[in-house]
């Protein structure tokens, strides 16, 4: 575990307005938004693998846009979380727009990815496992949807 979202919790204790700042990033490119700089480079030392830099951005303004005050419970992978938002909603979309979100390219990824974690506003969701699935998203084998996938029809 790389301790992001620890990172990003500690951050958001000081300073009141990194929530802000950082759900504002999710209308740029990851990595694109100036402002954001402050809250994600520090954690990036040297990092220079610009794919694993979009998707620290990328992480950071889903976190922020998804956190609650008083959140508890044990995050959720996104994959179970969304079987468990289609049987309690009975949407009949979300295994359409989960399939599409597995199915994303690497421009499609945040809008997917963004509107499946809008969906899930009411679940503990584990943003330090999705940063670690999406950091190995274009492994030749899709280990990360894999693992998505069968948390969603495991469930």
């Amino acid at each position: 575990m790389s301790g992001f979202i620890d990172w990003l919790e500690k951050i958001n204790e000081k300073d009141s307005k990194v929530r802000a700042v950082l759900r504002r990033s999710l209308a740029f490119d990851p990595g694109c938004f100036p402002a954001a700089y402050p809250y994600v480079e520090p954690f990036m030392n040297e990092e220079e693998n610009t794919w694993r830099r979009e998707m620290h951005y990328l992480v950071a303004g889903l976190w922020a846009a998804h956190w609650r005050v008083g959140r508890s419970g044990v995050p959720m992978p996104v994959g179970k979380a969304s079987a468990d938002y289609q049987t309690a909603s009975g949407s009949t979309s979300t295994e359409r727009r989960f399939i599409a979100l597995l199915d994303a390219d690497r421009d499609q990824l945040p809008y997917r990815l963004r509107q499946m974690v809008t969906l899930l506003k009411e679940y503990h969701v584990d943003f330090e496992a999705v940063l670690n699935g999406l950091l190995y998203w274009n492994d030749d084998h899709k280990r990360t949807q894999n693992q998505w996938a069968r948390d969603f029809y495991r469930n």
